[in-house]
């Protein structure tokens, strides 16, 4: 893949802003550019960044409906009625029903949850869903990470004498459901100062609102932040603001004693006594509970994160590391039938966006491999699958630039249901109406994305010499995580690097380059890994100097730590 680079410079203005920063905050003016390339220009703003607080957490009554939400949900515990949590089947969705109910659950026995199938039911509030809280006298439903579009449904459950609480993450319609509470900080009436939360992190403020009312001690709820971090790296939400505070204290949980669920997927995934990071959730932890949904039921992943002891834990996450097995050999079976009905039937270079459909594809595995197109191809591609007998549904995602819930909300009217944000949505239609679909949203594609938006792109934070990478440097540069959209870990780039003579290639194929590398500033070579860049081995080793961008970090082998550079991409000067 050939990357265009773009390098962040900085005006005059802001040039100043930055030594100021860096004499006021006491560190390296490269890290003072990285916080204004944030958005963050003072001190205060700074410190909040750099070392977050529980403090800072804002109140959650702040939320839309939450006062009405609180006293719904201490009428019912009063007077001991059935609350019923229902959620999505996703991560997200698993997570916050998982948060809400054992929070709950301390106070009353009265409680239970639903997740719904992904097959027979779909996404969101289902008729099924409803149909069971009321056989099991069920008098409000509180919906976690869906439920803001289902108006209809509402209106079912209240017809048969059941309240809704809806928590919700996604952007709602002009009308909403007529629930007692609609807590969704994407209503254009909310006043609360940040609207990107994930559902879990909604739940995770009901369950702070509740706590605040009656008296309970925020060290109460603070354990349930380890869910709430899996949620908000799976869910691929900003980790900005009150995300990145509930993140990095819900990482602080992970690592240090996390609940008997979650410690079963660290030790299935082998991440037992590791430091668990946000690639870590994002790449291990978080597809294991999303392949309940996507190979059997979500149910079982609430199961499992709900367990009281670590021998349920360990048999539950056996059993869910099986399905993420099945879902990585279908995964790879569905992708490469995508990839070669693209290569031998679309004319890929006049395409603006790609729309497949395959009414054999599974429907559990779509999303993944929407994912995996748009990385290869850098255009939004959404891929459809059979349904039932009259509708197919899809998964999207966009390439950079373009916001594909608003080009699927421009064909609403020939859509049964859709949802989602700007870089990844879902929808369902008639099989009859995928032509005229198709039509609309290859012509919104084509209009809506320019040609340079179809090459991938590298914004280059700082440009350093090889010296500057020191342990203190590395340290330094790890107040800015946890990594992640809208504070990615900074790239930064050295011109004219030549190899020490230890660079070798590595890896299945010899497809890897292990650098030793050093520049005019230092003379010890500084280590480094180029993945799938073996082409550049040759010149390299032929003392070719080339320019590099990359990521550093720190590992650790045995009680010996090193630097190591993540190449992302190579230049020939």
């Amino acid at each position: 893949m050939t990357y265009k680079w773009n390098y962040l410079t900085l005006s005059p203005d802001k040039k100043n802003t930055q030594n100021e920063l860096a004499e006021e905050l006491n560190i390296h003016p490269v890290f003072a550019k990285l916080l204004i390339n944030r958005g963050i220009k003072t001190k205060e703003e700074a410190e909040k960044f750099l070392h977050p607080r529980l403090e800072d957490l804002h109140d959650p009554f702040l939320m839309p409906d939450m006062e009405k939400a609180i006293k719904r949900i201490e009428t019912a515990l009063g007077n001991k009625e059935r609350i019923l949590i229902y959620g999505d089947y996703d991560v997200d969705g698993t997570t916050a029903v998982s948060l809400v109910y054992k929070f709950l659950r301390k106070i009353t026995s009265n409680i239970d949850y639903y997740i719904p199938d992904r097959y027979d039911e779909g996404y969101g509030i289902s008729f099924r869903g409803i149909d069971y809280a009321l056989s099991t006298g069920v008098k409000l439903i509180i919906s976690l990470d869906c439920g803001i579009k289902a108006i209809s449904k509402v209106a079912y459950a209240k017809e048969k004498g059941i309240d809704f609480i809806i928590c919700d993450h996604h952007m709602p319609d002009d009308e909403l459901p007529d629930a007692v509470a609609v807590v969704d900080a994407k209503r254009t009436d909310s006043i609360y100062p940040y609207s990107e939360l994930s559902g879990c992190g909604v739940g995770f403020k009901l369950v702070q609102a509740f706590s605040q009312r009656n008296g309970f001690p925020f060290e109460d709820i603070e354990p349930l932040l380890d869910l709430v971090a899996v949620s908000i790296a799976s869910d691929i939400v900003p980790l900005t603001g009150e995300n990145r505070v509930m993140i990095s204290f819900g990482l602080k949980q992970l690592n240090g004693n996390p609940s008997f669920g979650l410690r079963g997927i660290i030790e299935i995934c082998g991440l037992a006594r590791k430091n668990i990071t946000v690639n870590d959730i994002v790449f291990k932890i978080g597809p294991r509970i999303n392949a309940s949904g996507r190979m059997m039921n979500g149910k079982e992943a609430v199961d499992l994160m709900l367990a009281t002891d670590m021998d349920a834990a360990r048999e539950k996450s056996k059993n869910i590391d099986k399905y993420n097995e099945d879902r990585r050999e279908l995964d790879k079976k569905i992708t490469e039938e995508a990839i070669d009905y693209i290569e031998h039937h679309l004319d890929i270079e006049n395409l603006r966006s790609i729309i497949l459909y395959n009414e054999n594809w599974h429907k559990g595995i779509i999303g993944i491999v929407a994912s995996r197109l748009t990385e290869k191809y850098y255009r939004p591609t959404i891929v459809l699958t059979k349904s039932n007998d009259m509708m197919i549904s899809g998964s999207a995602r966009s390439a950079s630039g373009f916001d594909v819930y608003k080009a699927i909300d421009a064909c609403k009217d020939i859509l049964e249901n859709f949802g989602g944000h700007m870089y990844a949505a879902g929808l369902t239609l008639r099989e009859e109406n995928l032509p005229e679909f198709t039509r609309r949203f290859n012509s919104l594609s084509f209009d809506g994305i320019e040609s340079r938006m179809m090459t991938p792109q590298i914004t280059v934070d700082a440009e350093i010499p090889l010296s500057q990478i020191t342990h203190e440097f590395v340290q330094e540069l790890a107040l800015f995580s946890p990594f992640g959209p809208e504070n990615e870990n900074p790239l930064f780039m050295t011109k004219g690097v030549r190899d020490s003579g230890g660079s070798k290639l590595v890896g299945k194929g010899l497809r890897h380059i292990k650098l030793e590398i050093v520049d005019d500033s230092i003379s010890a070579p500084v280590q480094a890994i180029a993945f799938s860049k073996h082409s550049y081995f040759q010149r390299i080793k032929e003392g070719q100097p080339i320019d590099i961008c990359y990521t550093i970090e720190e590992n650790t082998h045995g009680s010996r730590s090193f630097i190591q550079l993540l190449i992302k991409d190579i230049r020939d000067r």
